[in-house]
């Protein structure tokens, strides 16, 4: 029985990604599951719409540098809370993890207002920011989960020997917590890339993201090539993300 119902619980969570998948191959003249026949037509109306394409770059642009700044910071401030004990250090982790807690709609909104008296608000450097301070706490719960099985031992041993910290940083400690930084940099990325809410407050002229094309793709039209692309992003994840979070969990000791 337990079986039987994690089988139903599994295809009630994928039933509609399979139907997304399906309906991007069929060749209805718009999404009908189960379609009628077969056809690529979608993916390739969907590649050869110019809009897509400078959408998706600006999505592609905005998740690399926004990963960048969230895997740099993420992997610091984690290391400096797994190895040091200091006054208000719980504190100062709920602060850091606070942007999983908080609605999406009352954080952009939130940003959106900050980002007014600053004057960062619709440009591209304020999306970078917002999108960083959105996927910077999954960064750390990764590589935190890395540290966890470190032994501080080897740090130790290394400035008994006269290394300097940053010289143990560099050689020891990133390298043995590096499944857990590169997964928690995909995760970043992905989420940047597929974020919607937040970039919708902070987004300006000529900075609409892919998510946010496609959401306004469907107001207008009604055909499956939104499908055709949710089902290549879909691909695109399960090609760079699994591996990496395979390599992460089989770093982890048994």
């Amino acid at each position: 029985m337990l079986g039987v119902a994690t089988t139903l619980g599994l295809l009630y969570l994928l039933a509609p990604i399979i139907v997304v998948v399906v309906t991007a191959f069929g060749d209805s003249p718009y999404p009908l599951f189960p379609p009628p026949g077969f056809t690529l037509r979608w993916f390739v109306k969907a590649w050869e719409t110019q809009a897509f394409h400078d959408a998706a770059l600006v999505s592609a642009k905005l998740g690399l540098v926004s990963t960048v700044f969230a895997t740099t910071i993420g992997t610091l401030s984690a290391i400096a809370l797994a190895r040091l004990r200091f006054p208000g250090r719980s504190l100062v982790s709920v602060f850091l993890m606070s942007p999983i807690v908080f609605p999406s709609i009352i954080l952009g909104l939130a940003l959106l207002v900050a980002f007014y008296r600053v004057g960062l608000a619709q440009t591209f450097p304020g999306m970078v920011a917002g999108h960083t301070v959105l996927v910077t706490p999954f960064v750390i719960r990764l590589v935190m989960a890395s540290y966890a099985e470190f032994d501080p031992a080897v740090e130790e041993a290394a400035q008994n020997l006269g290394a300097g910290w940053w010289r143990i940083l560099f050689r020891i400690t990133l390298p043995l917590v590096r499944p857990g930084v590169l997964a928690g940099a995909v995760f970043a990325f992905i989420i940047s890339f597929d974020e919607v809410v937040i970039t919708l407050f902070l987004a300006g002229p000529g900075l609409q993201t892919l998510p946010i094309r496609i959401y306004t793709y469907v107001e207008y039209s009604s055909d499956a090539a939104v499908s055709a692309i949710s089902t290549a992003v879909m691909a695109l994840w399960l090609i760079i993300g699994v591996p990496i979070y395979v390599r992460f969990l089989a770093a982890r000791p048994k």
